[in-house]
């Protein structure tokens, strides 16, 4: 280790240990023993897995090119977790591997149904243990080979995937002389965020490394249930010395979540390292277990019943003035439309067979008497007659709502223009005493003049040339139109 180096760690030790020594200063007697006690007592028959409190291990590696050699590695830290009494093992972005090229992150790639994954497949079950597997090189489809997917999976102790999510937000820096990464470049961005999952462990939400850096990701997961967030990571030296621990922490105290940070560390090649440091953050923000430098695995319970008495104790999430700065609106996966018996839309009652997307405030579903083919409408779930009625939140879910229906309409029925129409009140032509938007794909010619379309929006649902369709065709048309939301 460089003396430059070792100054830096021992100085980073010592604010650590300073911290955490404030933190038990300022808790409750309660939290201490919760740190410092052996917390049980294990018999000759008993597995330490049966504790009330579920043990999880963040690993910390060194990654390289040979893909053989960082599996033998992983597979020893997981043994080691296995030994412990762990329930979950975390382990960094690119475990599989890191090249010095671009290239060979290319070559290196395989498919989540390809032989590695199925030997950490049998890693889960060998130990009994689950597994989050954060980074993984998945080859892209063919409609973009010459890039990857970034990809965070979580396997059962049964060996199955659980799920699986891609990065979102991808990674740019130039340090001139210093380090030049573009993530861009061979790496595909994930299109949407996954619910948390239930674990032995907890409610887990799934990010990987750059997510960390954005707040609203892990609000996201937060509101969405997630109990624990989980940010398997390659941070580079230079930007992990400066902002690693404090952006941990600082998402484990605004979420009350615990925080869990695999992390790659030390020398890959010539071009490239990272910080390391993998730990574990408590929802209070005490750093409860963290790695030493090189390969290692660090060990911490996770406690269900002090996070709700952190939320408890410090209620910010009923404290919030979205009223001023708005709200994170979690989105509701295609299930959830079939989870209710109906919806109401004025004094319509619509099957949940007619709906084809719904978010956690809005609806968009098929129109019994299209005006033109496609005519879709887009309503807030809540009955409010008029847009004055609707809340800030419900206006923002509702026009996202109707900008994504509008790009997928566009798409399915090969056009590039639209009309979006509202008809606010009874003087303006609104029908039903529940506010909605029309969405109609417009085609060159569909109607003589363009204007024309406000006249037959009006009175389309007494229009006794438009014949109004069955339930079965509405549903054929809402199934279509699922498979492009979900």
């Amino acid at each position: 280790m460089s003396s430059l180096r070792k100054v830096l760690f021992l100085k980073h030790q010592r604010e650590l240990w300073t911290r955490r020594l404030y933190f038990i200063h300022s808790c409750k007697v309660s939290v201490i023993k919760r740190y410092l006690s052996t917390s049980f007592i294990m018999t000759a028959k008993t597995d330490i897995r049966d504790h009330l409190r579920p043990l999880v291990a963040v690993c910390q590696m060194t990654s390289h090119a040979d893909k053989e050699a960082n599996f033998e590695v992983c597979k020893s830290l997981v043994a080691k977790a296995g030994s412990r009494g762990a329930q979950m093992v975390f382990l960094p972005e690119c475990f599989d591997h890191i090249g010095e090229k671009k290239e060979h992150a290319l070559e290196m790639a395989e498919q989540v149904e390809g032989p590695l994954i199925q030997r950490y497949k049998n890693l889960a079950k060998e130990f009994n243990i689950w597994l989050s597997l954060g980074g993984f090189h998945q080859q892209g489809p063919e409609s973009d080979a010459k890039r990857v997917q970034n990809a965070h999976i979580i396997i059962s102790n049964a060996g199955k995937i659980v799920e699986l999510y891609h990065k979102t937000h991808l990674f740019s820096v130039q340090l001139p002389g210093i380090i030049s990464i573009r993530e861009s470049d061979y790496t595909i961005p994930g299109e949407k965020l996954v619910p948390p999952i239930d674990s032995p462990v907890g409610k887990i939400g799934l990010g990987i490394c750059y997510d960390l850096r954005f707040p609203e990701f892990s609000l996201f997961l937060a509101k969405s249930g997630a109990e624990i967030l989980t940010y398997p990571s390659a941070f580079t030296q230079t930007t992990g010395l400066a902002h690693w621990e404090p952006l941990l922490r600082s998402r484990a105290i605004e979420t009350q979540c615990y925080v869990i940070a695999a992390a790659q560390t030390g020398k890959h090649n010539p071009k490239r390292s990272s910080y390391g440091h993998a730990m574990i953050v408590d929802p209070w923000g005490c750093v409860v277990a963290c790695c030493h430098e090189g390969t290692d695995v660090a060990f911490a319970e996770i406690d269900l019943d002090y996070l709700r008495k952190v939320r408890q104790e410090m209620p910010v999430w009923t404290h919030r003035r979205t009223d001023l700065y708005g709200e994170i609106i979690t989105g509701i996966q295609s299930n959830d439309i079939d989870a209710s018996s109906h919806y109401q839309f004025g004094p319509v009652t619509l099957l949940p067979s007619q709906l084809f997307y719904r978010t956690q405030l809005s609806m968009a579903f098929v129109n019994k008497k299209p005006v033109l083919p496609g005519h879709v409408l887009v309503a807030p779930l809540r009955p409010a007659e008029r847009l004055k009625d609707l809340s800030g939140p419900e206006i923002s879910d509702l026009f996202t709502c109707v900008q994504k229906v509008q790009g997928v309409i566009e798409e399915v029925h090969g056009v590039k223009s639209s009309t979006i129409a509202i008809q606010d009140g009874p003087e303006a032509g609104q029908t039903i005493n529940h506010f909605h938007v029309h969405v109609l794909p417009r085609k060159a010619g569909d109607i003589k003049n363009n204007d024309d379309i406000y006249p037959k929006l009006e009175g389309h649902e007494l229009d006794v040339t438009l014949k109004a369709r069955n339930e079965d065709d509405m549903a054929q048309e809402a199934t279509l139109l699922r498979k492009y939301f979900y």
